[in-house]
């Protein structure tokens, strides 16, 4: 199996609470700034989602946080997709520090909305991979 997907991102001061660890809301932004641009690497723009009616959404997040992180820390996001049978799918995720160590495991079940309808559409791998330029970053 090949490496996940995964983004650098640098932890801000600006994020850290008063004890000075990365601020719990956060890892929800570092999570999302990992999806949206395992997005764009595959090909798909937001612009391309709403042309074709269909968003996604998460509809559950879990995560455990493993070691805390500080300000200045040097982090990578990955980002790996598991598709199901059903309407929806799981998002695994590591926010790993530079020494290779797992700082937080982020696990969402997303699925992909249409936007005309509300409603779920019934094959989501499908539709990731007519719109992806490159579906192998999904797993497909």
């Amino acid at each position: 199996m090949s490496e996940p997907f995964s983004v650098p991102v640098t932890v801000r001061g600006y994020e850290t609470d008063v004890q000075g660890h990365l601020n719990q809301a956060v890892y929800l932004n570092y999570a999302e700034h990992a999806r949206w641009s395992l997005l764009q690497a595959a090909g798909i723009r937001q612009a391309d989602l709403v042309a074709r009616g269909v968003g996604p959404v998460v509809l559950e997040t879990t995560i455990r946080y493993r070691r805390e992180l500080l300000a200045g820390d040097e982090v990578e996001v990955t980002c790996a997709f598991e598709w199901g049978q059903g309407k929806t799918f799981r998002i695994r995720q590591t926010v790993r520090k530079a020494d290779g160590t797992a700082a937080a495991e982020i696990e969402a079940v997303g699925g992909l909305l249409d936007l005309r309808a509300r409603k779920l559409v019934a094959d989501p791998q499908r539709r990731f991979k007519e719109l992806a330029a490159e579906p192998a970053l999904f797993g497909l």
